[in-house]
């Protein structure tokens, strides 16, 4: 279902039904662990992928950032002026 550099490649699925009575697959919800990280105040321009760039050099990784993060909706992590945190690696 995903590819094997993905980080849903070894997350366990559910079977799951819509409203409408389809039959869908999802993925479970990884609970992580807390990652000590560097402290990133969000500016007005800033999105995951922009950061990711920035700090690793590789926009790809946006998703680690939202990893070291407790949120579940990434979006939240945009908003200018919060602090999130960003891994050392």
């Amino acid at each position: 279902m995903f590819l094997q550099n993905s980080r849903y490649t070894n997350v366990a699925t559910v079977a799951v039904r819509t409203r409408d009575g389809r039959e869908v697959t999802a993925v479970k919800l990884r609970r992580l662990a807390a990652e000590n990280g560097v402290a990133l105040t969000v500016v007005r321009t800033d999105r995951l992928d922009i950061t990711a760039r920035r700090r690793y050099d590789d926009a790809t990784r946006y998703w680690h950032i939202a990893d070291s993060n407790t949120e579940l909706e990434a979006v939240e992590l945009d908003r200018p002026g919060r602090v999130i945190q960003a891994p050392e690696t």
